[in-house]
């Protein structure tokens, strides 16, 4: 009864067509809405507390978008899809939402030009991006894929490779810049089911055992303390859970500290092992994609797949580690 009431008002049922579409800010909804912000403030709090949207900060903005998860998202999703596809009131709303997103997308896309040259100088360092893409998806093909988490998700662009697949995709990201180019290439390509989130790879706002595939994807050479980053991951992760981890192999290309902010010039295989098995999971398997073309193709790709164990499972691998050292002892 209580999201029936909280929905139950013209406006509010604009508001949760419109952000079925997509996640928007206050700003943007006064925009489509031609509405006060503080009416439409009290609308999105009403609706928030019924549990028909889902509210979340980023930074100083504050986003709003049709909840996902519970008993408001199932009642939030019934309701929009009564909503009269001809109406006027309606139609005219989605309009103004289209020239909202052209602007985020003009604003996206000016960044992404500015920050072009740099990226592509990295992508031909080593294999291409396509067949990074193809082994991650073959690796994540087959195993269970109800929520997808993209840590350090960049531009979005593996929830749109793998979300596909998943019933709920969120991308984490602490940048404000990045997680626009990401909220525009997601809504270019329609995956509506996938959102973005500001966040702490370290402190995630993620609850334990949520998730059942994490995504780190050219990531952990930016970070002080990836090991941190991969203990967080595997405690979202569900038991049965997978992380993929996709990052370079050992080098000198030095440059890269000071040009692209690497903390790390990669990883040897045993040190990344080493954080998954601390970290409750169990290594699936390992892909070495070496580079391709001239001379300055230099850097070593590497996916590491690893699931993360049941309980009995973690109680029989330290009893058995527990054994080992007494004989070595």
């Amino acid at each position: 009864m209580t999201g029936l009431r909280a929905a139950g008002e013209p406006t509010r049922l604009r508001l949760l067509a419109i952000l079925a579409k997509g996640e928007l800010t206050v700003t943007e909804l006064t925009q489509i809405l031609r509405q006060s912000q503080p009416r439409v403030s009290r609308h999105l709090k009403l609706m928030c507390e019924a549990g028909l949207l889902d509210r979340f900060r980023e930074g100083s903005w504050v986003f709003y978008r049709r909840a996902h998860e519970g008993q408001g998202a199932r009642l939030a999703t019934l309701l929009t899809g009564l909503v009269p596809a001809g109406d006027l009131t309606v139609a005219r709303d989605m309009e103004r939402l289209e020239a909202v997103r052209a602007l985020r997308a003009d604003r996206a896309a000016a960044f992404f030009s500015a920050n072009a040259e740099q990226w592509n100088r990295i992508r031909s360092l080593h294999v291409s991006e396509a067949k990074v893409e193809e082994a991650l998806l073959e690796l994540a093909s087959g195993h269970k894929t109800g929520t997808l988490v993209d840590l350090g998700t960049g531009t979005g662009r593996i929830l749109e490779l793998i979300g596909a697949e998943a019933e709920i995709g969120i991308g984490i990201d602490l940048s404000p810049e990045m997680l626009g180019l990401a909220r525009t290439h997601l809504e270019q390509a329609g995956v509506d089911h996938c959102s973005v989130r500001q966040g702490d790879l370290y402190d995630l706002p993620l609850q334990d055992e949520t998730a059942d595939l994490v995504t780190l994807h050219q990531v952990l050479h930016y970070l002080d303390d990836p090991a941190a980053a991969v203990a967080e991951a595997a405690r979202v992760l569900k038991p049965g859970g997978r992380l993929l981890i996709a990052d370079f192999a050992p080098h000198e290309l030095d440059f890269l500290r000071d040009e692209q902010a690497h903390r790390r010039l990669g990883f040897t295989e045993d040190e990344v092992r080493s954080w998954l098995t601390q970290a409750g999971l169990e290594v699936r398997e390992v892909r070495e994609l070496p580079p391709e073309g001239g001379e300055e193709a230099k850097l070593t790709v590497v996916i590491y797949a690893a699931d993360k164990l049941k309980t009995g499972a973690v109680q029989r691998r330290n009893a058995t580690s527990g054994q080992t050292a007494g004989m070595k002892e």
